[in-house]
């Protein structure tokens, strides 16, 4: 059976995805088959996997780090927010329906056997499994039914690390608070103590990581610098997300419309890494400026962050832009509110039942929204692309398709203009994959310029010239792994690490 290691935090944001990250990589380059763990995950950024199940975007990028397939087995519940007290449900992979916080509290230990079936999977098919927690261990009005962190590292019988986060100030009593608010046994499974985020000389730290392995009788196993390397972020505590001036000098200004409900902004990912562009997030029309390419992204809510950008006015701002020639590409969310028509029979996306929203009545298209969800690995082709993309046309490219509501194109005209992405397989609800029409662009792919050359298309198709350079994605991406290994191999006690797992 695999060996496994458990890594918790203090709070949310202290680096658990991050150091979990790292170390996968690090057992995978010391040759161990090794796979990441996270039993309850909630967020809006996540990943298909090549099955068509649903995952936290974390647990891919942590398979990724590891050298391994993402499995649904690697996040069985996901919990993706559609209201500050709601969010939908997503068990291994699939949509079960929307809960109230309270209602998912109540169902929570119903859902154990789930998790274990899945971790059993795992267990038999690798040698180590990291697990990451979620929030901080020591919430004493969650416990009783606490599903991911001390309670899981009980169902499986995992030591832990605490992870603390020093850049926010008060790491000591973090970690001291959150080891005393904790029962006597699980206590006794926390084998180390991390300090992450650190800034300066190390030696300074050191009375106090002294004094704290001496108030609570658990070692100090590192001091985690900042590291400055760049994998996916999970939610909206991103600092890319952060606002941005409009670029000076000859830059493409690349803006992103920060929706309150937000997903899958690693879209724009690669977008960022090139330095011929810059990706700014607007949440209002006075910042929108006078951008090179307008980006409608994801949302976990069509309907209410439609209505929320119709009310921030930039909807309009947006449309009369878009009249004017200014290229405007949306995604999925994004691509359905540039619709005609947004109808939601049931109340699905929040809005009132039985309602039928108006568009920006860009695309002649109508969406309808279910309790359905279309979930889907693509590969195909741009088409025949119009406009300042056309350079786009016939140029190979994958992604993903998460979405509620099914399109349909009101006109012969419009179904002729949605050959814009040609997919070599659609699955039922997929059918409108995208549209082109003149400067508007949409499509319901994500991840649709992370293919090999189309960004260094986007790129010189909006600024005029050849990219100064352009990175190769994948291997940046690799890159980036083998740095936090790196630097983790470097400032945490792997041999103590090793031991607590019996490895």
């Amino acid at each position: 059976m695999a060996k496994k290691i458990m890594i918790q935090g203090t709070m949310s944001n202290t680096g658990k995805s991050f150091i979990t990250a790292g170390l996968c990589r690090i057992f995978r380059q010391d040759g161990y088959k090794t796979a990441p763990f996270k039993s309850q995950n909630m967020a809006l950024n996540s990943y298909i996997t090549q099955e068509g199940l649903e995952i936290g975007r974390a647990q891919a990028v942590q398979a990724e780090a590891a050298g391994t397939k993402p499995l649904s087995d690697m996040n069985p519940i996901l919990l993706k927010p559609n209201s500050d007290t709601g969010s939908q449900v997503i068990l291994h992979g699939v949509p079960v329906g929307d809960m109230s916080a309270r209602e998912y509290f109540a169902r929570k230990k119903s859902l154990i056997p789930e998790i274990m079936d899945s971790f059993h999977r795992l267990e038999e098919q690798y040698d180590v499994i990291v697990i990451e927690g979620a929030g901080s261990p020591a919430e004493i009005n969650l416990k009783q039914n606490d599903i991911v962190n001390m309670g899981l590292a009980e169902l499986v019988d995992s030591p832990v690390l605490l992870v603390g986060d020093i850049d926010r100030g008060g790491v000591f009593a973090q970690l001291y608070g959150t080891v005393m608010l904790l029962e006597e046994a699980e206590r006794k499974r926390i084998g180390g103590l991390i300090v992450n985020k650190f800034r300066g000389d190390v030696s300074l730290l050191k009375p106090g990581t002294e004094r704290i392995e001496e108030l609570l009788g658990i070692p100090v196993v590192g001091v985690v610098p900042m590291i400055k390397a760049d994998i996916d972020d999970e939610d909206s505590l991103s600092e890319r997300l952060s606002p941005r001036d409009a670029p000076a000098g000859n830059r493409a200004d690349i803006a992103v419309i920060r929706f309150p409900h937000l997903s899958n902004f690693t879209d724009f990912h690669v977008l960022e890494l090139q330095p011929d562009v810059a990706v700014r997030y607007v949440d209002n029309g006075e910042d929108l400026g006078n951008p090179d390419l307008i980006i409608l992204p994801g949302t976990k809510n069509t309907v209410q962050d439609f209505i929320w950008m119709r009310q921030a006015g930039l909807e309009r701002r947006i449309r009369r832009m878009a009249l004017d020639g200014v290229p405007v590409f949306g995604i999925c969310g994004g691509f359905q509110m540039m619709g005609q028509e947004l109808h939601d029979p049931d109340g699905t996306e929040g809005g009132v039942p039985g309602r039928i929203l108006p568009g920006m009545d860009l695309i002649p298209m109508s969406t309808v929204f279910s309790e359905k969800k279309v979930r889907s690995r693509d590969r195909g082709c741009f088409g025949e692309v119009p406009g300042i993309l056309k350079n786009l046309s016939g140029m190979e490219l994958e992604g993903y398709q998460i979405h509620m509501g099914v399109s349909e194109f009101l006109t012969d005209e419009a179904a002729a203009k949605g050959n814009f992405i040609r997919c070599e397989e659609t699955c039922p609800g997929s059918e409108v994959v995208g549209y082109a029409d003149g400067n508007i662009y949409g499509t319901y792919l994500h991840g649709v310029f992370d293919a090999p050359g189309i960004v260094s298309v986007l790129v010189s198709s909006l600024t005029g010239r050849d990219p100064e350079k352009v990175q190769n994605y994948a291997a940046y991406r690799e890159a980036q792994y083998d740095r936090i290994a790196d630097v983790l191999r470097k400032c945490l006690d792997m041999d103590r690490i090793r031991g607590l797992m019996s490895l």
